[in-house]
């Protein structure tokens, strides 16, 4: 079995703050926040008053602006940037759902009030006065917008005050505190404490701690294998699951808990390019996000399984495989040259293994086995014998 840190409470220092302090966090950052939205609207104006096309530089989120930090092991946003101009027809609209999208904001904030993306959505949208053109065709237009805005103000949509729905679920040997209320995360039945999506410490504190490590799982079905064994109990640990791809606050919840209380991130997600994928999100970044990749991942996160190699090593039967298609090797490929894989040697043979495999694995194929083979033998195999791809 892999060393683990000893089982204690949660650190001095890392007690719980108190009320008041958490209030002056939060002050401190609404008003820096509100700050860097006045301040992108004085330029804006600036130019107006000057005689020049207003418009705003909004750092381009493409993985032709991004670049893996070997130092850091993280992905980093480059320096590139493309205006969004008004008088620019094929950019008049996106400026102004930028501009519209920071006044929401601004108002949030300054009301000390949040909304869910589908909220913010809503509040943005009404038909332009004289037309019949609506600000918003939908919450797939407004989302990217936000996103942009965040990269552009250096504020995390957290403190823009809007949170996206709670996709995730931890259970195990920690206490936590949400918004005041202390949650014993050993005592939350079958569906387990709901990870919200802002987790800030001055939302979110650690109050007490004994778990040895953290096992993040892919999928909710596999979870609530793991949580009806009682898993976490048996070896100590917290384990939580992000529905898939984790949300922004399971995977920001997962640094904190590796960076604060010391705790190794272990991943077992399925042997397929998705799986490859998640573990690259919650190990290195997103592309699209990388600009949030040093509050959010997990550079010490190990990927646990499922393996390509586990096929012909656990004996499993030709009923699990499914078949590689066409979108399924592409994507391989394209993961195997990104630069933080390109190098990894045994990451190298695990995709190349898979693709000579011919056909994806999920976690829940090990059911062919034992209803609980995974939590009873894969799992603590894994362990026992550190085996496992960094």
């Amino acid at each position: 079995m892999a060393k683990k840190k000893k089982s204690a409470a949660v650190p001095r220092s890392k007690k719980t703050p108190s009320a008041a302090t958490n209030a002056r966090s939060r002050k401190t950052r609404d008003r820096a926040t509100v700050k860097n939205i006045v301040d992108l609207t004085r330029g804006i104006e600036r130019s107006a008053l000057a005689g020049r096309d207003p418009g705003i530089e909004i750092p381009t989120r493409s993985l032709s602006n991004t670049r893996y930090s070997k130092k850091r092991r993280i992905l980093e946003m480059g320096a590139n940037t493309q205006t969004r101009n008004l008088f620019n027809l094929n950019q008049a609209r996106k400026f102004m759902q930028t501009t519209l999208m920071a006044s929401g904001c601004k108002d949030l904030v300054e009301a000390g009030k949040t909304l869910s993306l589908r909220g913010m959505y809503y509040k943005s949208l009404h038909s332009i006065p004289g037309t019949k053109e609506k600000t918003f065709a939908g919450q797939d237009e407004s989302d990217p917008i936000l996103e942009d805005l965040e990269v552009t103000l250096g504020a995390l949509r957290e403190e823009l005050h809007v949170f996206a729905k709670k996709a995730g679920t931890m259970v195990g040997n920690i206490t936590v505190i949400d918004s005041g209320d202390s949650i014993d995360c050993r005592r939350m039945g079958s569906g387990g404490y709901a990870i919200p999506s802002i987790v800030e410490p001055d939302v979110v504190q650690f109050k007490k701690c004994e778990a040895d490590f953290v096992l993040h799982v892919e999928k909710n079905t596999v979870w609530s294998r793991f949580n009806e064994d009682k898993f976490w109990k048996k070896h100590n640990c917290i384990l939580t699951e992000g529905g898939g791809q984790p949300s922004r606050g399971v995977r920001r919840l997962l640094r904190r808990l590796h960076d604060e209380l010391g705790l190794p991130v272990y991943c077992l997600l399925d042997c397929d390019p998705w799986g490859h994928y998640i573990y690259s999100v919650i190990k290195q970044g997103s592309i699209s996000l990388a600009f949030e990749s040093q509050r959010m991942a997990v550079p010490d996160a190990k990927f646990m399984g499922i393996r390509a190699k586990d096929y012909d090593r656990y004996e499993l039967s030709d009923d699990v495989q499914i078949a590689l298609n066409d979108r399924d090797k592409s994507r391989a490929k394209q993961i195997a040259a990104y630069p933080w894989f390109r190098e990894k040697k045994h990451w190298q043979r695990e995709i190349k293994h898979m693709l000579r495999n011919g056909f994806k694995m999920e976690v829940e194929s090990l059911i062919t086995k034992d209803i609980s083979y995974v939590t009873e033998v894969y799992v603590p195999d894994r362990l026992r014998q550190e085996d496992w791809l960094d």
